[in-house]
């Protein structure tokens, strides 16, 4: 089968998985309104190409906290990808490793962070953390990723207590018995409390603020990112806390439904920041166009969620880096066919809004 675009993969994915894993990975909260709007809502986005710019030579690399990458394209946190890849989340890593770009690693992980990072030594890497209500558990884990050369900390804040997900308690999901949370191996013992999603229930704290973000810079030399804003008031604040970037998310539509998609949340985050902190964005990128169109309004580099776990679900390693192919030879195409020959060329100008 010739995989051609990233709606393929997705096809190829929900023949293949099981229908529980299936529906974990695709669910989004209670109606799956914003889950679905991420994806309308770049398809409401009309470009201005510009023509006769000679786009003989085109270059697709950016940076991102100072790290060069190929293209403006990395892997957003998703969990538990041993569900679809027996190897999982080291396969994940070496794709990323080979197609040079950023991968964040999940908390929820069913590969642990150093065999992470020995699968993959020389690839670029951030790692997503949660807060927990025992501060020990984040700060051991804080530490291991700084030995182990990780690169930055993004810190999920969209999750006080876990969206209401109809089909996974429809399915009543959980990991299976071969499968765990390898991070947290050993750490929770036995509990009569229920699990949620591979850890015991109630491990999330909700009482995270913006202290917590100070906590977190008094533990750790690492750049923190911000995973989960959606207005200008946050992005505010997340500058005066001092934190280094932004991703725009509304964590796939997985949280709180009726939320804004996360396209529509960038421009006034951008105009906020004012480019004194990097603003990347995820939620509903299927094409290269989209990329382009994320960049136009600001984004600095884009990440993608479910298209790499349906790569993984096609061929593991290798499927992850044919949808990152795929993505990157969509987005140098869309650049040249809109007359950027490089990401600096890439801006507001090239966006004209729908009035749908």
């Amino acid at each position: 089968m010739t995989m051609v675009c990233l709606t393929d993969f997705e096809e190829y994915a929900k023949e293949h998985l099981s229908k529980a894993t299936w529906d974990y990975y695709a669910s989004g909260a209670d109606e799956c309104c914003t889950r679905d709007d991420n994806l309308l809502a770049y398809k409401r986005i009309r470009l201005r190409p510009r023509i006769l710019r000679d786009v003989s030579a085109s270059n697709t690399r950016t940076t991102v906290q100072g790290t060069e990458i190929s293209f403006p394209v990395g892997i957003a946190p998703t969990a538990f990808h041993c569900l679809a890849w027996h190897e999982g989340e080291v396969a994940t890593a070496r794709a990323t490793e080979a197609l040079n770009t950023c991968y964040i690693t999940s908390t929820y992980s069913t590969c642990s962070v150093e065999e992470i990072a020995a699968a993959a030594p020389n690839g670029y890497r951030w790692f997503q953390l949660y807060v927990y209500r025992d501060r020990k558990l984040s700060e051991q884990i804080v530490h291991r990723v700084e030995v182990l050369g990780y690169k930055a900390l993004v810190l999920t804040v969209d999750v006080p207590y876990t969206g209401k997900r109809r089909n996974d308690i429809r399915n009543q999901f959980k990991l299976p018995p071969h499968l765990k949370v390898k991070n947290f191996d050993g750490i929770f013992q036995e509990t009569a409390v229920p699990d949620e999603y591979g850890v015991p229930a109630n491990t999330l704290d909700p009482s995270i603020s913006w202290k917590d973000v100070h906590w977190l810079q008094s533990i750790t030399h690492l750049p923190i990112i911000i995973k989960g804003i959606l207005t200008k008031e946050d992005a505010k604040l997340a500058v005066e806390h001092g934190v280094q970037g932004i991703i725009v998310s509304n964590h796939g539509g997985r949280q709180l439904d009726g939320g804004l998609a996360s396209i529509d949340a960038l421009p006034e985050i951008v105009d906020t920041v004012q480019g004194r902190i990097e603003v990347y964005v995820d939620g509903g990128i299927r094409t290269g166009s989209d990329v382009l169109k994320a960049l136009a309004l600001g984004a600095k580099c884009v990440f993608i969620g479910r298209p790499a776990v349906w790569g993984l679900a096609y061929k593991g390693e290798e499927g992850v880096r044919e949808v990152l192919q795929i993505l990157s030879d969509e987005f140098r195409l869309s650049m040249a066919l809109s007359g950027c020959r490089n990401v600096a060329e890439i801006n507001r100008n090239l966006i004209q809004l729908s009035k749908l």
